[in-house]
């Protein structure tokens, strides 16, 4: 799909972005959004869509129920996190309540942001393959780290470290290589950030300057 995308004579460079937790996506999309192009975070829009008023609340209500929602009505993330993250088939019926609406304004996004000219589109997300986005996208980057950096990070980030273990332990250890045939280029951020943004850099010029 992205190969006839690219043959219009209108159409931007999209770049999918993923990885395992705390390798340095989010770091790594603000360098783009530097650089000129507009970044789609679906954790963000997974937020947008389950704010207060969302209809994705009423199942999300019914499957886990009151305990993962404050007095107020508004969803209780953190009581929510814990409970999937430590249950793999709650992770998944979470994901078939809200994925479908995270799509929906995934797609949404990336149709504005390239029809306002911008030169490049970033959709960032962890489940950029499962999720069917990187089928969309000119280039997949994988971005990935050693297992002591990614749990140092997320520590450091002020995430407890029993949540940061279940966390790296729910995506698995091998997430990483399951990604990698569909990636288009493999980003190591182990090296000094300095290193890893020239590297950034250079990637994405080189893509824009391409016919």
């Amino acid at each position: 799909m992205a190969d006839a995308r690219r043959a219009g004579a209108q159409m931007k460079l999209r770049i999918g972005l993923t990885g395992p937790i705390g390798c340095g996506k989010t770091t790594i999309g603000a360098w783009l959004r530097g650089l000129g192009g507009t970044v789609i975070d679906a954790d963000e829009v997974a937020r947008e869509v389950t704010a207060p008023g969302e209809e994705t609340l009423g199942p999300i209500r019914e499957r886990f129920g009151d305990g993962v929602f404050h007095e107020d009505g508004a969803l209780d993330r953190s009581a929510l996190a814990a409970l999937v993250f430590s249950d793999e088939v709650a992770l998944r019926e979470l994901e078939r309540i809200v994925h479908p609406q995270v799509r929906r304004r995934v797609t949404e996004s990336v149709a504005s942001a390239e029809a306002s000219g911008v030169p490049f589109v970033v959709i960032e997300a962890i489940k950029l393959v499962q999720g069917g986005y990187g089928a969309d996208c000119d280039e997949v980057w994988l971005v990935e780290c050693a297992p002591d950096v990614q749990f140092a990070r997320l520590v450091a980030r002020g995430m407890d470290p029993a949540d940061a273990e279940r966390r790296i332990a729910t995506q698995g250890p091998d997430l990483a290589e399951r990604l990698a045939p569909a990636a288009t280029w493999r980003l190591s951020t182990d090296g000094s950030p300095d290193d890893v943004r020239h590297r950034v850099g250079e990637r994405i010029w080189s893509l824009l300057r391409a016919p």
